[in-house]
């Protein structure tokens, strides 16, 4: 009888064990067997429109790995990245490829791989011959104006002080008419300040010679540190008035981005007055019509463009922003995030990633 019960618990595990090994093999022929929608989004170099020869780092990355999964997909192509995340969030689709910003809002309605590239913001502007009134504009600012002014002012005070020590012993340098003696005693200031030392004036008496001896100290602090600042403004007012090196020029000034992409509120902390696009491309062509003063994107993209169109006046400021991981998508339900990370990784420590960005982007970017 106990041989009996011992011989049936046996038959039974057998089954169950049996049982459940068919279950999980009709899994997993139905996880070969299906075919996953892959929806692709993003600008080169990451992905290339359909029919080209160049596939993009995003997609040649997602072949090579659905080919090591033995994966079967088929793409569906959008225009723009936010509208393929909205069909992700609705499930409609498996997977999202392409340079994809993981960001926090984003993260609230899709799930993201393990990032495969990292990324930041740039400022590409224009590098225009400068036209003539651009050439003289920097004489007329403010700032420039203002230093002229205070700069002619020491001097009068200078020429004045000079000519109250001066007038009563050395006339024939130092006449007694103000203008002429308040003249000659800026002349003796500039002259002094510039050490060219003509020698046609100089001071007889004690306080004429502190006064003298005090401005030249005063001149070497003072003096040539205001004319280093005119310089310095006149060289920034010129620049600016072609390129943009940094954010903070694109203050209250138009700048172009993609319609959804984290350069929106970057460019809204920043004050700039955004110009909506819905490609890169229209974007920069905004720029060269001076529609706008910048486009600001990610950076590789940029970099790319300008590399296909070295010809074009186009300057991208060396200032990065915003630093950033590109990543594939998932909807929140997917099973395949664990596996396909776990790829990546794989294909992150054998260099595979690395390859195929080196066979779009230089290894320095």
């Amino acid at each position: 009888m106990r041989s009996k019960t011992i011989y049936r618990c046996f038959i039974l595990f057998v089954s169950l064990l049996f049982s459940n090994s068919i279950h999980v093999f009709a899994q997993s022929e139905i996880a070969q067997s299906d075919t996953l929608l892959v929806g692709v989004a993003g600008s080169q170099p990451f992905v290339f429109p359909k029919n080209m020869d160049n596939k993009g780092i995003a997609v040649d990355l997602w072949e090579d790995l659905a080919t090591n999964k033995n994966w079967i997909y088929k793409y569906k192509y959008f225009d723009q990245v936010e509208e393929a995340i909205s069909e992700l969030e609705k499930e409609r689709l498996d997977i999202l490829i392409g340079p994809i910003s993981i960001t926090s809002s984003r993260h609230e309605l899709v799930q993201f791989s393990q990032p495969f590239y990292n990324s930041s913001l740039s400022i590409l502007s224009r590098t225009d011959e400068l036209t003539l009134w651009q050439k003289i504009k920097p004489f007329f600012s403010i700032r420039l104006l203002i230093a002229v002014g205070v700069f002619l002012f020491i001097l009068a005070i200078v020429g004045f002080l000079l000519w109250l020590a001066e007038s009563k012993n050395s006339p024939e340098q130092f006449p007694k008419d103000p203008v002429s003696g308040i003249g000659n005693g800026m002349w003796f200031a500039v002259v002094t300040m510039s050490t060219v030392g003509y020698g046609d004036k100089a001071p007889v008496t004690l306080l004429g010679r502190v006064i003298t001896g005090t401005w030249i100290i005063v001149s070497v602090i003072f003096a040539t540190s205001m004319v280093a600042g005119i310089a310095s403004t006149l060289t920034l007012n010129s620049l600016s008035s072609s390129t943009i090196l940094n954010i903070e020029q694109l203050s209250n000034k138009k700048a172009s981005t993609l319609i959804g992409s984290p350069s929106v509120e970057f460019l809204k902390e920043n004050r700039a007055k955004i110009i909506d696009s819905n490609t890169l491309e229209e974007a920069i062509e905004k720029l060269k019509n001076k529609e706008v003063e910048a486009v600001v994107y990610d950076r590789p993209q940029l970099l790319y463009y300008i590399k296909q169109n070295q010809t074009e006046n186009l300057y991208l400021a060396k200032a990065e922003y915003f630093k950033q991981g590109y990543g594939f998508a998932f909807p929140f339900k997917s099973s395949l995030v664990y596996e396909f990370n776990r790829a990546l990784l794989e294909f992150s420590e054998n260099q595979e990633t690395q390859r195929i960005i080196d066979r779009y982007l230089e290894k320095d970017e």
